[in-house]
């Protein structure tokens, strides 16, 4: 079987059962099991990009954090996970069996995780849980705008996690400002992102997660694309550490009904002018 183009990496819901902030959900771009955190369950944040799959026009359930729930849920939830039973439950037991393991805990959800004030109790809770459960080699993945990697309790708890199997994957979707605007849809400027992630990749070894797509009937122009790679390169001469650049596209209904998946072709030439700039790359295609 394919694991390229399965119909479960569409089903990324934030609400399992009567959880208020973890959820499990096959990732094609983890390429097994990642349990979710939501600590942005206002659906509050710094981005309104036009390929996001929250519906901010359903008023949230729930609007602050209960550190206490938020570990009793994550305790469950890697419970499940070590005895398989979460692959019992719809739409997880539609999961083939090489993706029937645990890759991570992923800070994501419904805004930018960093923006969260209890975002480094969180990490903590992360990492005294996956040791108390003997799973210490499972990554604590930061999945981010990079926008608040400056705040000073953000770079702390990126330092912490950095002892404990943390990963940072930072996300660059454009190379101008221009495109930025137009897919971000943010007042924060395109450079504070790259001065982040240039900071951040100095001192540790990141993950570039860039998302392509077709607005309006038309993918990025050629233009784009070099001033995106030529933003890679600038970084990597700055001296930051990109272990991986995540060429991918859209996989789920997005907040713009003009938005959709980009060709697998045109997905196949970015990441090809990515290579040619010495960096690894893997590719992540529309749903089938």
């Amino acid at each position: 079987m394919s694991l390229e183009k399965l119909p479960i990496y569409t089903q990324h819901s934030r609400n399992w059962r009567e959880n208020r902030y973890v959820y499990p959900v096959i990732s094609r771009r983890s390429r097994g099991l990642s349990i979710g955190v939501n600590l942005n369950p206002d659906k509050v944040c710094n981005f309104d990009c036009i390929y996001c799959c929250v519906d901010r026009k359903v008023p949230p359930a729930v609007r602050t954090i209960d550190m206490a729930v938020l570990e009793q849920e994550l305790d469950h939830m890697l419970r499940l996970s070590q005895t398989g039973e979460v692959f019992a439950h719809p739409p997880l037991d539609q999961t083939p069996p090489p993706l029937r393991v645990l890759r991570d805990i992923a800070f994501s959800g419904d805004g930018e995780p960093t923006s969260a004030q209890e975002f480094p109790d969180a990490c903590r809770l992360a990492v005294r849980l996956l040791d108390s459960r003997g799973l210490r080699d499972v990554k604590i993945v930061t999945i981010t705008n990079a926008t608040l990697l400056h705040r000073p309790a953000v770079r702390e708890a990126m330092a912490f996690l950095d002892r404990y199997n943390g990963e940072i994957w930072a996300k660059l979707d454009a190379g101008t400002e221009r495109y930025y605007r137009l897919v971000e849809r943010t007042s924060i400027p395109l450079q504070r992102v790259l001065d982040n992630i240039l900071a951040a990749g100095r001192i540790r070894p990141i993950v570039i997660q860039s998302l392509f797509m077709r607005v309006h009937g038309a993918g990025p122009d050629a233009a784009e694309i070099d001033a995106y790679v030529g933003r890679l390169r600038e970084l990597l001469a700055g001296g930051c550490q990109i272990r991986l650049v995540q060429v991918y596209t859209i996989a789920r209904e997005t907040a713009e009904a003009y938005v959709a998946p980009l060709a697998d072709g045109r997905l196949d030439a970015i990441a090809a002018k990515v290579r040619a700039a010495g960096l690894a790359v893997e590719t992540f295609y529309g749903p089938g």
